[in-house]
């Protein structure tokens, strides 16, 4: 962050003048100071002039870094390198001075004239930056040889970073050699730094951009094809140098969109893919034939890639099985068997590439490795069903396994140097044979076993604890917040039906007669209520 590191900078120069009383004025008015050789009574005078330098060279690199999308910032770039060049020769230039020991003169020559090759880099001067480097370097290798095991870490480190910079130099000088050696510093550190890390790249792109110019046709399986798209050439020919570092790496370096950004500048259309036989000869044409190579390379580096993460994963399953380490998640059978699918998909898709339908020997190879990869499937699926103990469904999927492997062995004949690269399927009937036994064991002493108790993960039937009072096992969920006590809300029960009253006395009842009641409630009404006031009553 080489904001933040500019801002450290000038914090640290406002602490220094403040504590050696070195103020350049006022608020109100500015009075420029210069540290003379009069005043080296103190070291941090010195450090006044080399955090200035500090904090030019951090803003450069900050610029460098907005230039890649502002190409305005890079004219303030060299402004700052400059004044960072200047500021480290007014500081070699003090270092000269009887007071200053011999270690600090030697390290102040060696950051001046780094400082200069980081300027005449930039200008592209490239002999007077390859000049500058090459002092530097050779200050610090002597630095490193004069001191202490530990000081010369730090002396080794700054070699090792200038080393790129002074080869890139003399590349653009007119050493051809210094590119191959780029090449080996840019894959044995994953990467360079600084102002090299995308000139680095462009370098690359530019010389094989002009190896492909003169690069017109490529050979595959027997057939010649022009090439005349520039991208196209230029994923060709850096298949090389991705061969030469896969051998150094585990992972390989070929990013897939490279293959796809290839393989998309010769996609065809639909109908140029069906009008793309050259006249009746049944031949596909020269484009649709390099589309079929630039697929089968992109393919074919899956299939390496995840075969090599499936080697890598059997070799942490069997270190699992043998020492069982807990605290972290040990890799299970099912990871390999996606691996294989994936495998076998890409296998099937080569199988199916225009211009190789009548390709005896290749669809005969390409059967042959999937008829492999399918046997290793199946002995993973047998192996994720042993961890169940599912012992009928993996011992009919061991046999699975060496149906395919007695095919390989008896269709291999002329194809053995194609499956040299594949895994062996000799070793693997022997793991499964010795598999099969352990597996009939384990079924006899399963079968035999019948008061196995069940551990307290096994038990998921879901009862409640009111229903398994009479049962005892320690179960974790009774102390948490998910406890299963009773059924809630509680199941429906069967209950007697309501009884049901018939009155059948009704039809046979004679009621009283109510004339006199009814008369009586006729009579009544105002006329009753005066006559009963007066006395008058009936």
């Amino acid at each position: 962050d080489f904001q933040r590191y500019r801002g450290y900078c000038s914090r640290r120069l406002r602490r220094l003048r403040k504590t050696l009383n070195f103020k350049m004025g006022n608020r109100h008015k500015f009075t420029g100071k210069k540290v003379t050789e009069e005043i080296l009574s103190d070291n941090r005078y010195l450090l006044l002039i080399l955090m200035d330098a500090e904090r030019a060279w951090s803003y450069a690199m900050q610029l460098k870094q907005e230039a890649n999308t502002e190409p305005r910032k890079r004219f303030h770039l060299l402004s700052r390198l400059r004044k960072a060049v200047k500021h480290a020769e007014e500081l070699e230039r003090l270092c000269e001075s009887n007071r200053v020991d011999a270690k600090t003169k030697l390290e102040a020559q060696a950051y001046m004239a780094y400082l200069t090759g980081m300027l005449r880099f930039e200008h592209q001067e490239w002999k007077a930056a390859m000049e500058a480097f090459n002092k530097c370097k050779t200050i610090y290798e002597k630095l490193a040889n004069a001191f202490t095991e530990e000081q010369a870490v730090l002396y080794n480190q700054r070699v090792e970073e200038i080393s790129p910079n002074i080869r890139y130099c003399a590349y653009n000088i007119g050493d051809q050699s210094a590119m191959n050696e780029l090449m080996q510093m840019r894959l044995r550190s994953g990467g360079t730094e600084g102002l090299l890390a995308e000139k680095l790249e462009a370098l690359i792109t530019q010389t094989r951009a002009k190896q492909a110019a003169t690069m017109s046709e490529v050979e595959w399986r027997g057939r010649t094809v022009p090439v005349k798209i520039d991208k196209v050439r230029i994923f060709l020919l850096g298949l090389a140098d991705n061969e030469a570092a896969i051998a150094q790496v585990t992972i390989s370096p070929l990013h897939p969109f490279e293959v796809s950004h290839a393989v998309f500048c010769l996609h065809c259309p639909q109908k140029q893919r069906e009008h793309s036989l050259e006249n009746d000869s049944g031949k596909v044409s020269n484009i649709q034939y390099l589309h079929s190579y630039l697929t089968y390379i992109k393919l074919s580096t899956a299939i390496k890639r995840n075969e090599s993460m499936a080697k890598s994963l059997q070799k942490a399953l069997l270190q699992q099985q043998r020492s069982d380490e807990d605290g972290k998640r040990s890799p299970r059978p099912q990871d390999l068997i996606r691996l294989y699918d994936i495998i076998l998909q890409n296998l099937v898709e080569l199988t199916q590439l225009p211009g190789l339908e009548e390709d005896k020997n290749f669809q005969k190879e390409i059967g042959l490795k999937t008829l492999v990869y399918k046997a290793y499937r199946c002995f993973f699926i047998a192996q994720s069903y042993v961890l169940v103990k599912k012992w009928s469904e993996a011992l009919v999927l061991y046999e699975r396994v060496l149906k395919y492997a007695r095919e390989v062995q008896s269709g291999a004949g002329a194809h053995r140097n194609s499956l040299k690269e594949l895994p062996d399927v000799q070793d693997l009937i022997t793991q499964v044979n010795a598999e099969k036994y352990s597996l009939q064991a384990a079924a006899i002493l399963d079968a035999n076993d019948p008061h196995e108790t069940e551990s307290p993960s096994q038990v998921k039937d879901g009862k409640p604890l009111s229903e398994r009072f009479e049962t005892f096992c320690l179960d974790p969920s009774l102390v948490s917040k998910q406890v299963s006590l009773v059924h809630f809300p509680p199941g429906f029960q069967p209950i007697p039906c309501k009884p049901l009253f018939f009155d059948l006395a009704l039809n046979h009842v004679a009621f009283p007669p109510l004339e006199d009641k009814v008369e009586q409630k006729a009579k009544s009404g105002l006329t009753g209520y005066i006559k009963g006031i007066f006395g008058f009553k009936s």
